[in-house]
């Protein structure tokens, strides 16, 4: 028997002490590498996108693969390539944690137009702001002192 699934995540991390080292000029090059990362692990990438201080990412994640291992490789392999490239030089690491939400397939064009306008959505909001939002809207008991 085949195994068939449909597990869509929206994965949100931000940069250390939400320092705002991720400049706009050289985003897309890591998102192409980043997405190379989910193509690695047999994940389906639909959308990434971010702001200077954190990052969204719409994917599919294999069965395979556990969601806490693809954070810490996507984290890991992302922050030695930053390093190693030059390209943004405020970074010095990404934050501990992460938030992972999952979603219908049914609400996929919207989780992907949300991310594609992060810029254009954080005129009016700040990350803080946003991110407490995703956890009441799924419902997920939090310490706001572990938010900063």
């Amino acid at each position: 028997m085949a195994t068939y699934t449909q597990i869509l995540y929206q994965i949100v991390f931000s940069t250390k002490n939400r320092e705002k080292a991720l400049i706009k000029n050289h985003r897309e090059k890591l998102f192409r590498y980043i997405w190379g990362i989910l193509k690695n692990k047999k994940c389906i990438l639909y959308q990434i996108n971010g702001v200077d201080d954190h990052l969204h990412i719409a994917t599919h994640v294999h069965p395979t693969v556990a969601v806490a291992s693809l954070v810490k490789d996507i984290k890991v392999s992302s922050s030695d390539w930053i390093k190693g490239q030059g390209l943004f030089p405020k970074f010095k690491a990404w934050q501990v944690g992460y938030g992972a939400f999952t979603y219908s397939v049914n609400e996929k064009k919207a989780l992907v137009n949300y991310i594609k306008k992060q810029e254009e959505h954080h005129k009016t909001i700040s990350f803080r702001e946003e991110y407490i939002e995703l956890l009441q809207e799924h419902n997920i008991e939090f310490n706001e002192k572990y938010l900063l």
